[in-house]
């Protein structure tokens, strides 16, 4: 009996033995990693607040996975508790559904960068200014200064267009004429409006081209580059510019009419 019991107590020693080898040898890997992906989050300019939470979130997991093997190492069943476990973070899991998307979006958005604050941007039928991006919500203020709260999740997964991102924005202008008005001297004016404003970048040059034949006038496109900054104010100035120029050169800008005939009858 003695040895049996002596042999019961060197081999729970060797156990304990071990498990504390593995915590050692576990927490130095564990701080190794953890390293790695705060490099990592630096290396790619991630979100401080995102790059941290994540850490500290790996971190954790790996701590609860050693803990783990070292239970199962000193003889400890973690068969059921591991059952347990799974239930409860399937069951949490399912009711936070749309806050943990949300989430997931966040911070996808925040790695990722399709956007920054101060952007202008277009996404789930909405535009706006970004003002600010949290975790689970971004806020635009829209152009006629409206806050919308969009939820992360859904942003992440749609199309998003970043309307201010590049420096230089192209101005692309379609102007019809009647069929009667002289094309050569209408795209002339058009060249020179563009050509002397002082906002458009000549060096990226200015096209005035026939877009196309339509059913009442000939349509005259324009294309030209701006900043993006001046795009809105730059587009209404020109078209202003050409409706008054084409007034005074006496070329046309056709309209829908409609003749109305009064038949007295007998």
């Amino acid at each position: 009996m003695f040895q049996t019991y002596l042999k019961d107590f060197t081999d729970f020693g060797l156990d304990i033995l071990l498990a504390l080898v593995i915590f050692y040898i576990g927490r130095k890997l564990i701080k190794v990693l953890t390293k790695l992906i705060q490099k990592s989050f630096a290396k790619a300019n991630a979100d401080v607040s995102v790059a941290k939470f994540i850490t500290s979130l790996s971190k954790y997991a790996m701590y609860a996975i050693l803990v783990m093997i070292i239970a199962s190492q000193v003889g400890i069943n973690t068969t059921s508790f591991i059952t347990v476990v799974g239930s409860a973070s399937v069951a949490i899991g399912l009711a936070v559904q749309g806050s943990l998307s949300n989430f997931a979006g966040g911070v996808l958005i925040l790695i990722l960068k399709p956007f920054s604050v101060g952007d202008y941007i277009v996404g789930c039928s909405v535009e706006g200014v970004v003002e600010v991006i949290d975790l689970f919500y971004t806020v635009l203020v829209t152009g006629d200064n409206k806050k919308v709260h969009v939820p992360n999740g859904s942003l992440a997964n749609s199309t998003i267009i970043n309307v201010t991102e590049q420096k230089e924005r192209r101005l692309d202008l379609v102007v019809g004429i009647g069929y009667q008005s002289d094309l050569k001297k209408a795209k002339q004016v058009m060249e020179e409006i563009l050509s002397k404003r002082e906002k458009v970048l000549l060096d990226r040059g200015v096209t005035v081209f026939v877009n196309n034949l339509g059913e009442s006038s000939v349509e005259i496109g324009a294309r030209a580059w701006v900043a993006s900054g001046d795009y809105w104010t730059e587009k209404w100035a020109i078209l202003e510019e050409i409706k008054e120029r084409f007034d005074a050169e006496g070329i046309e800008i056709p309209f829908n009419q409609l003749d109305v005939h009064l038949d007295s009858g007998k």
